[in-house]
């Protein structure tokens, strides 16, 4: 059996490697390994996202006191799968997989990150799972290239193909998607790694497509927001302001996260008492307030559309944040993105209310741009994503908020690979004679 299928391998790759002449277009070989790797990627998005829909469907009924005692058990449950399987790593670690080693993720911790973020996510959790899915499809293409024979940058280079599709197939916007999966690795030189941009968009249109036809969800925008329309040269002044509530909010979940990885770090206990102690907090916060439960992806939808008092807007801005941070740094899997342009939503409907007049899609997705091109670091894949995801009309506010955000980001990054494989790598060594 072993023998069958390494002769099989050897066959594709020998047909891969060699010249297609009967085929007249630009792309050939490459063009189909995008292809199928996008593809690869969507049914992996695909599974993934009906199995978490019909676990978090099974866990939304329990509520009340009892949700407490749900998210331990889910966060106990989730530690034991990583102290088992192994520790699967989080963004940081991905980053710097591109960066430093050749641009290859691991495949072996794929159970561990499935499991785990799985039981996370649909307990409650207040992360995403993009960065599951971009872990798991990106160390699918390092595996593909890998067997194919391929080396150097083009393992790389198929590897972002492979976290683009991902990041498509759950933003729903392939453009932004590749663009984004660039960006995170090093906003300041997006280029650094500009080989892998159409590779990138050729597996994300395929993942996108793949992830549409199992999901059944439709072509539109994610959130449908108010209409915004007769656009006028003010809004850009506005967009402006509104991106400077949007950074602030930036900086202050930033401030959260350092503060919880702080305290969390001064507990030396096994992972899945960490995780446990997550859930418990996380449960708490839920049961006090349910808005608070899940990473926003449906929730988004209930602010826009509700009628909420600014008290209630303001405590639940502040414990979102505070559910956010514990949840990414008490060890709980999944991706902040989402999570982030909930609250962003948030703050817009709180500003909103308190200065009548204002166009809601404008102030919300200003805010959205702004926060999270302040936190993550990439300005410019926000600003498709967003036009993508909520429908608005015009991208130049946007395009203003997001690099106001940007350009009033904290120093020292959120995400510390983001600085670049010269100063990360001086500041890993630094650590470690400290």
């Amino acid at each position: 059996m072993k023998f069958s299928t390494s002769r099989r391998v050897f066959e594709l790759k020998d047909t891969l490697q060699g010249p297609l002449k009967f085929n007249p277009f630009v792309y050939n070989k490459l063009f189909l390994i995008w292809t199928i790797l996008g593809l690869i990627g969507g049914i992996i998005a695909g599974g993934y996202w009906i199995v978490l829909e019909h676990l978090t469907h099974l866990l939304a009924g329990i509520d009340g006191f009892y949700v407490i005692l749900l998210m331990t058990v889910a966060g106990l449950a989730a530690g034991l799968v990583i102290h088992k399987l192994g520790d699967p790593g989080e963004i940081d670690l991905i980053v710097d997989n591109i960066h430093f080693n050749k641009g290859r993720l691991d495949p072996k911790n794929n159970p561990s990150m499935i499991l785990s973020s799985l039981l996370c996510i649909s307990a409650g959790g207040s992360l995403g799972p993009e960065a599951p899915l971009v872990q798991v499809v990106g160390s699918t293409g390092t595996y593909i290239a890998r067997r194919l024979g391929f080396k150097g940058e083009d393992i790389r280079s198929i590897t972002i193909a492979g976290m683009a599709s991902a990041f498509t197939a759950l933003f729903g916007a392939p453009l932004g998607g590749s663009l984004f999966a660039l960006e995170i690795l090093d906003h300041k030189q997006v280029t650094r790694y500009y080989q892998a941009f159409m590779p990138a968009l050729v597996a994300s249109c395929a993942s996108y497509l793949m992830f549409i036809l199992i999901t059944h969800l439709n072509l539109g925008p994610t959130w449908a927001f108010p209409t915004y329309s007769n656009p006028q040269i003010n809004d850009i002044f506005y967009a402006i302001l509104y991106s400077l509530a949007g950074a602030a909010l930036g900086w202050l979940f930033i401030l959260l996260v350092k503060k919880f990885k702080s305290l969390f770090g001064l507990l030396s206990v096994p992972i899945y008492i960490k995780l446990a102690l997550g859930g418990f907090l996380l449960g708490s916060i839920a049961c006090f307030l349910p808005l608070t439960r899940y990473f926003g992806h449906h929730e988004l939808q209930e602010i826009l559309t509700g009628t909420f008092s600014i008290e209630f807007l303001v405590t639940l801005l502040i414990l979102k944040l505070i559910a956010i941070a514990i949840t990414v740094t008490s060890g709980w899997r999944g991706g902040f993105i989402i999570p982030l342009f909930f609250a962003g939503t948030i703050l817009g409907v709180i500003i909103y209310q308190l200065v009548p007049g204002q166009n809601l899609a404008l102030v919300s997705v200003c805010i959205m741009a702004s926060l999270v091109a302040c936190v993550t670091r990439t300005p410019v894949s926000i600003i498709i994503l967003l036009g993508t995801m909520t429908g608005f009309q015009s991208l130049i506010p946007i395009m203003f908020a997001s690099l106001t955000g940007f350009f009033l980001a904290p120093k020292t990054p959120l995400i510390n690979a983001q600085l670049g494989p010269d100063r990360s790598l001086r500041k890993k060594r630094q650590v470690g004679h400290d």
